[in-house]
């Protein structure tokens, strides 16, 4: 195998050494690239994986990136839907082709599918919604002609949410002529994918350096819009202060997750702008009811109350210095169907006055929280809000990957989580949080919390067709999971990008994945 050989420009960018000026034809992007495990768009489940997916690859649909709640046809041309057949019948786009200038065909879309199924990855549950498993995806995936496919599916959801799930980055379509000269063993081409590229997007890869860079080359053949700069450059920075002074000194065109104190102090920074962006992140507090060492974790009245006792404005603003914004339900703002008003506030007299009435005294419990902001900033709050209402809060700080096995193994009473979407869906949010058939490990499964009649409702709401009818029974399960649940909703992630004053046409979206390059210029 020949060498890349990189050229200067790229390797002064790669380099510590500061050089003052941004190649003109070169988007330098400063974050952490350290949580990636794979550019294998079937096994890329990581922030920066999926933030970088799209520049990539293209799906058949995706979200349209100035509406995120219309889908749009990319690699599709049309597709004709069956919800009693529960079919969809996909026209390609006629003269796609990929970066290798292999023609697009029903043959990739399948192969697509059938590998991202079949290996199994970690996002493969979000294909496993439409009831696609290794042992029938073959059989759900039909050929009509070279440009033309049927997908099937067996799950009761209606053609709408098939739709947003085919939107995802694991339903990336790939070069399978690509993947397949570069196969070892029955691996699907993975350890090569990790690596490499083999789609259709504005960009192709040039080298991925693991902990270090992506160094992206502009793919002119890219169906729709051709990208406007030559090079994208994702550099590895883990140090966020670091980020900053490169982004200062105009070493980098965009810097990614700063933190509120490094962003703020770049906000009337000459040569610099700040970008917030809604985002679908959402943190909020939960009670294991589950868990019979303290009762108060099953008790109505104390869920009641703890609403009452988060100091939401002192969080949002003082403490988080703007990055999120006040939000109590379980749909965020900019997904169809959420409920946008906020009916509670700190009042610690009301919440005592629920817990007199309900004869709970001397109320205590212990928080898990992982040990690093946001969350453990929360958390501090909440120790003080709570007690100003007579309920000790005892913290329970640790690593990321301790509060996550403590919370899968139920050990829990309570824990401060964070929530994104895994698809742009209502039903990513409500079978996360209102549905617990006791066997899958959805959040109310986690935390012990089983109402038949949300259950019911939550299969309903993703199989139904008619878009009003949908919206109004998400609104009802938001509001029924307001008024009792477990459940304390407290805030929804502005995310904030810092680029340079001269970076044009950079667009962010709601959900993770929707991170967008190509309309950039400078």
């Amino acid at each position: 195998m020949k060498a890349k050989v990189l050229p200067l420009f790229i390797l002064a960018a790669l380099s510590t050494a500061a050089f003052a000026a941004t190649p003109p034809n070169t988007l330098v992007v400063v974050q952490s690239l350290d949580d990636i495990v794979s550019l294998d768009p079937a096994e890329a489940n990581e922030l920066s994986s999926i933030q970088t997916v799209p520049s990539l690859y293209q799906r058949l649909v995706q979200a349209d990136r100035d509406n995120p709640a219309k889908v749009i046809p990319v690699l599709a041309e049309s597709w004709q839907a069956d919800a009693a057949a529960k079919t969809l019948t996909v026209k390609l786009r006629p003269q796609a082709v990929f970066s290798s200038g292999n023609p697009l065909t029903a043959d990739d879309v399948m192969f697509s599918y059938q590998r991202a199924v079949k290996m199994n990855k970690s996002p493969a549950f979000i294909l496993n919604v439409l009831g696609w498993q290794p042992d029938n995806i073959d059989t759900q995936l039909k050929k009509i002609d070279d440009h033309t496919v049927q997908l099937s599916w067996t799950a009761d959801v209606s053609p709408a949410v098939a739709l947003n799930i085919l939107s995802t980055p694991i339903a990336s379509i790939v070069d399978s002529k690509a993947v397949q000269s570069n196969l070892k063993g029955d691996d699907f081409g993975n350890a090569w994918l990790k690596m490499h590229s083999a789609g259709s997007g504005p960009f192709k890869m040039r080298v991925y350096q693991p902990h270090q860079a992506i160094v992206l080359d502009a793919n002119p053949t890219s169906p729709g819009d051709k990208p406007l700069l030559n090079n994208i450059i994702i550099k590895n920075v883990p140090d966020p202060s670091a980020r900053r002074l490169l982004i200062q000194q105009g070493d980098a065109d965009v810097a990614r997750e700063l933190g509120p104190d490094q962003t703020a102090a770049l906000k009337n920074q000459q040569g610099v702008k700040v970008l917030e962006i809604p985002s679908a992140e959402q943190n909020y507090l939960v009670f294991n009811s589950g868990n019979k060492a303290n009762p108060l974790l099953n008790n109505p009245a104390f869920w009641e109350a703890a609403r009452y006792l988060v100091d939401y404005q002192g969080i949002t603003q003082d403490l988080l210095k703007g990055q999120y914004f006040v939000h109590q339900s379980f749909l965020p703002v900019g997904l169809p169907g959420a409920l946008e008003g906020n009916p509670f506030s700190f009042d610690p007299a009301k919440a005592k006055a629920i817990l007199e009435k309900a004869g709970i005294t001397n109320a205590s419990l212990t928080l898990d929280v992982e040990n690093k902001p946001p969350f453990i900033t929360i958390a501090q709050s909440l120790q003080a809000s709570f007690a100003q209402g007579g309920v000790k809060l005892d913290l329970l700080p640790a690593a990321g990957s301790q509060v996550y096995a403590r919370v899968r193994a139920k050990q829990h009473q309570a824990a401060i989580r964070l929530w994104i979407p895994d698809y742009f869906d209502a039903h990513s949010n409500a079978s996360a949080f209102a549905y617990n058939d006791g066997k899958s490990s959805t959040v109310a499964g986690l935390n012990g919390w089983q109402i038949p009649e949300l259950n019911q409702a939550t299969l309903a709401a993703v199989a139904e067709a008619d878009p009003a009818k949908r919206t109004a029974l998400y609104t009802a399960m938001q509001q029924e999971l307001q008024r009792s649940s477990p459940y304390v909703f407290i805030d929804q992630a502005k995310t904030q990008v810092v680029l340079r004053d001269n970076v044009k046409g950079y667009h962010q979206g709601l959900n993770a994945d929707m991170v967008y390059y190509d309309r950039v210029s400078k």
